[in-house]
């Protein structure tokens, strides 16, 4: 099954999520206030797109979604989680040019954002080897 990626970025209203490939015969949208309303919404907006192609007998292409965020609506997603001096400690990018991405007075480089992704990716892989007895 063909993989499509599906940008969720900050929007005026929350969050809004699109898909980036433009070879299939549709596109479909998703917007909330939160990111998990912004994913429901994306799924069910593909849901009413599949339904829509099936009644008009047409040939809906089934993809599988990956979600990518940019690095703004990530750091905004998670604040909740991660303060800023943690996500210094855990990626190795100072929490002031963090700040800078969180309210979009810069935008990170591809190695940036790189280091970002590895250092959070780490972090939840050292999250799930914890076991309590």
């Amino acid at each position: 099954m063909k993989k499509v990626k599906v940008f969720i970025e900050m929007s005026e209203y929350g969050y809004s999520a699109y898909m980036d490939d433009t070879s299939l015969d549709y596109s479909c949208i998703g917007e909330g206030k939160t990111v998990e309303e912004t994913i429901a919404d994306f799924h069910a907006a593909y849901a009413e797109m599949r339904d829509h192609f099936h009644q008009q007998g047409k040939t809906f292409e089934e993809v599988e979604l990956e979600f990518f965020y940019d690095t703004a609506s990530f750091l905004q997603a998670f604040v909740k989680a991660f303060s800023l001096a943690g996500l210094e400690r855990i990626t190795g990018v100072n929490q002031t040019q963090l700040g800078h991405y969180l309210h979009g007075r810069s935008k990170p480089s591809r190695k940036t954002i790189e280091r970002i992704e590895n250092g959070v990716h780490g972090f939840a892989k050292d999250l799930m080897a914890i076991r309590f007895s």
